[in-house]
């Protein structure tokens, strides 16, 4: 019967997923600077991974640094750096291995493996696995075959702290060695034995310099409601994917899960950085929103960017 609740459970975790998902965002944090006459003292630069699709979500390269205008706190500001160039990866992936990911759960591993196959000799990952609650079963490596026999050896079992596991792979994130950051989690359900809540975990993303996707399968024939506590985690995650410039998949069927991956993993590699000084000098601590605009390339459809919304500037 538990199984049967937490299996319907999944379906409307990914279904406010799938709904949830909105347009834009990307990522970096980092504050504002104190410029002198002509020259910049104890300046910051914030970097900002913007990808753009067009609109069959397909990706826009080729762009360049004037085809981009950047706004913090309707300010525009001036674009320091630009770069197209694919950087070195910090990955931590968050693996469900709960009661409800059952028969889901040896195609779910074959997503992760592939996803971590993507790794450059200079990227480094690591795990996260959650249940009852969340453990880091690998620590940050650059050898794939760590995670890849990690992974193969999980079990589905117990209830699903999901929240729990955001919060310790944000944590692990801190040891990170490359500046580009992003967490992946793997999950088909809600969260339903976590200690943490939901804006304790939204107020620590805002002040984390990383990347959040999500990636699930669902029953689209499952349907109903379930208490508002138990579907706060799902969308929650789907918030947060979209805050932080990643994004929420829903998937279909558990086969559809290593196309997924795969596409989180080409996401990751085809975005363009922006940095930029703000121009807000002040170190207030405050967050600061930060918007992307996109000239419309001649010759492609409708164009879409992806960016994080904002940042805390500094507070001392």
């Amino acid at each position: 019967m538990r199984a049967k609740q937490c299996a319907l459970h999944g379906a409307i975790f990914w279904c406010l997923l799938f709904l949830g998902q909105a347009a834009a965002q990307t990522p970096q944090e980092n504050p504002p600077h104190d410029s002198g006459t002509t020259l910049r003292v104890e300046t910051t630069l914030v970097q900002i991974p913007v990808s753009i699709t067009d609109s069959v979500n397909r990706f826009v390269l080729g762009l360049q640094k004037q085809d981009f205008h950047l706004f913090e706190d309707g300010v525009e500001q001036e674009i320091a750096h630009f770069s197209d160039e694919e950087a070195p990866l910090s990955v931590g992936l968050a693996f469900d291995e709960s009661g409800s990911m059952d028969y889901k759960l040896q195609t779910a591993q074959v997503a992760a493996n592939q996803f971590i196959k993507t790794m450059n000799k200079d990227d480094e990952a690591l795990l996260v696995v959650f249940s009852d609650g969340a453990k880091v079963a690998v620590g940050f490596t650059s050898n794939a075959e760590e995670i890849e026999n990690a992974l193969n050896t999980a079990q589905a079992g117990g209830l699903t702290a999901m929240l729990d596991a955001v919060n310790l792979t944000l944590s692990e994130m801190k040891k990170a060695k490359n500046s580009r950051k992003a967490i992946v989690i793997i999950s088909d359900g809600g969260d339903n034995h976590s200690h943490y809540r939901s804006p304790q975990i939204e107020a620590l993303v805002r002040e984390a310099d990383v990347q959040i996707y999500a990636m699930g399968v669902f029953d689209p024939l499952a349907s109903l409601g379930l208490a508002p506590e138990l579907i706060s985690g799902p969308r929650l995650l789907s918030e947060i994917a979209t805050q932080t410039g990643g994004r929420a998949f829903a998937a279909t069927s558990a086969g559809d899960l290593p196309s997924i991956a795969a596409r989180i993993a080409v996401e990751l590699r085809n975005e363009y950085v922006l940095g930029y000084y703000p121009k807000n000098s002040a170190h207030d601590g405050k967050y600061r929103k930060v918007e992307i605009k996109v000239s419309q390339p001649a010759g492609v459809s409708t164009v879409k960017a992806h960016w994080r919304q904002g940042y805390y500037a500094p507070s001392e």
